[in-house]
């Protein structure tokens, strides 16, 4: 198992160390770039010339409209990087916009899907027995709604 970390200088945290922490003991190929546009082209590289297995791509998003749109932008392409690759690249960008306790609720929502890539690795039904429950990375997971 090889697990690629793209992450950027633009972000206000070292989210890749949270991920490495949690991603010990696994195989890690870690490419920095200058900010969320540039996540998509590190992130096929990983895949195809680092041969990684599943990418998580790290994206801190500024407070500002135009920063809302460059990480609009930055999820499309890296949609089509998955795509174009077959390759899971989990997009784990956290906004300012969400207000509260930022370092918090980046740190969380970055070791919550560094470990969900390590299930991913496991198989396509490794998360099955999390369907439904109303998981959430950064925050407490939701109620799961129950039928009437």
């Amino acid at each position: 198992m090889r697990v690629g970390l793209a992450d950027t200088t633009f972000a206000r945290a070292d989210m890749a160390a949270w991920a490495l922490e949690e991603l010990s003991g696994v195989e890690v190929e870690r490419y920095t770039v200058p900010g969320m546009k540039d996540l998509a082209v590190a992130s096929k590289k990983l895949i195809e010339e680092h041969k990684c297995d599943i990418v998580i791509a790290l994206g801190w998003v500024g407070k500002e409209k135009i920063d809302e749109t460059c990480a609009h932008e930055a999820n499309v392409a890296l949609q089509q990087a998955e795509l174009m690759t077959s390759t899971h690249i989990l997009k784990v960008f956290f906004h300012e916009s969400e207000g509260g306790d930022m370092v918090k609720v980046a740190e969380d929502r970055v070791r919550k899907h560094a470990r969900n890539a390590l299930a991913l690795l496991k198989g396509k039904t490794e998360l099955s027995k999390n369907a439904g429950q109303g998981k959430r990375q950064g925050y407490d997971d939701a109620s799961t709604l129950q039928k009437h």
